[in-house]
């Protein structure tokens, strides 16, 4: 059987020909999927640096080479599989989470227990505050689609298939996760909405998103990015809400618990968008090959 041929972005943008694409599908589980990542990236990434104490610096390190590690093998991919590409998304929200909590807190004289001196190894954290970590991560998010832009490659997620789009593609998904734990962590910590107040916020900015999806002057492209960011303070809120204290307003789940719970739903979601993924590439494959 003769393998598809692979286009690049300009080959196949406003085309109705067949690539193996390497990303999924932006429907209503592609969302779903998102906000559990991204939820479960929140909590993941306080049950390493702040239940276990390895810190902010160490965790977000460890983390990083984690992302790396599963970025190599999604690029080297042929085709889209969910297990690749939503482990990589996981890893960028966990990341993202750590990286941060680095940028904009001051760990110092934060989770010590039994007269401990410092959480983790390493600096205890930046204590940048949000404005200023936003700041910079809005900045860095702008220079990586600024550049993006000047390659001439497409924005759209269904037309991304070449390795420079993807990778650039990566590069925004790491910053803009990073950028939505500060959000996230604003909301919940700094803005007196709380964790629920938080989340039930940022539900409502998604649903004006899927509002103005019928406004044709509206670009789809520009509403999918806000709402790729926008995600993940929905997940750090939604996190925070199930992790935290209830004298701060949290179900007091804990880290672990929660985590392993998110986890079991991430993994059972990935195992169902594997087999559509099969179930929709037997009939592309007939009609490459011209078997019906």
């Amino acid at each position: 059987m003769p393998e598809p041929e692979v286009l690049t972005d300009l080959d196949v943008a406003g085309t109705d020909r067949y690539v193996m694409r390497k990303l999924p599908e932006v429907t209503l589980a592609f969302w779903v999927m998102k906000t559990a990542a991204t939820t479960l990236g929140e909590t993941a990434g306080d049950l390493f640096a702040q239940t276990l104490k390895l810190g902010y610096f160490l965790t977000t390190v460890a983390l990083f080479l984690i992302f790396v590690v599963t970025l190599v093998v999604q690029l080297r991919s042929r085709r889209y599989n969910p297990f690749f590409y939503w482990t990589v998304i996981l890893s960028t929200s966990m990341a993202g989470t750590t990286m941060s909590d680095f940028m904009n807190r001051d760990a110092s004289a934060k989770f010590l227990t039994d007269g401990a001196k410092s959480l983790g190894w390493g600096p205890q954290g930046l204590g940048l505050g949000y404005p200023t970590g936003a700041a910079i991560l809005i900045s860095l998010l702008l220079v990586i689609f600024v550049i993006w832009k000047c390659t001439g490659l497409t924005f759209a997620i269904r037309d991304i298939v070449s390795f420079r789009a993807e990778a650039l593609f990566w590069a925004a998904i790491l910053v803009s996760n990073t950028l939505g734990t500060s959000m996230g962590d604003f909301l919940s910590d700094s803005s007196g909405l709380g964790y629920a107040g938080g989340a039930l916020l940022v539900t409502g900015v998604l649903a004006v998103l899927v509002g103005l999806m019928r406004v044709p002057a509206v670009p789809n492209v520009v509403l999918f990015w806000i709402a790729f960011v926008l995600t993940r303070p929905l997940g750090a809120t939604a996190g925070d809400f199930l992790t935290k204290p209830l004298a701060k307003g949290g179900l007091d789940l804990g880290t672990a618990g929660s985590s392993a719970v998110l986890l079991a739903v991430l993994v059972g979601l990935m195992g169902y968008a594997h087999v559509q993924e099969r179930r929709a590439a037997v009939p592309r494959d007939e009609t490459l090959t011209g078997v019906s």
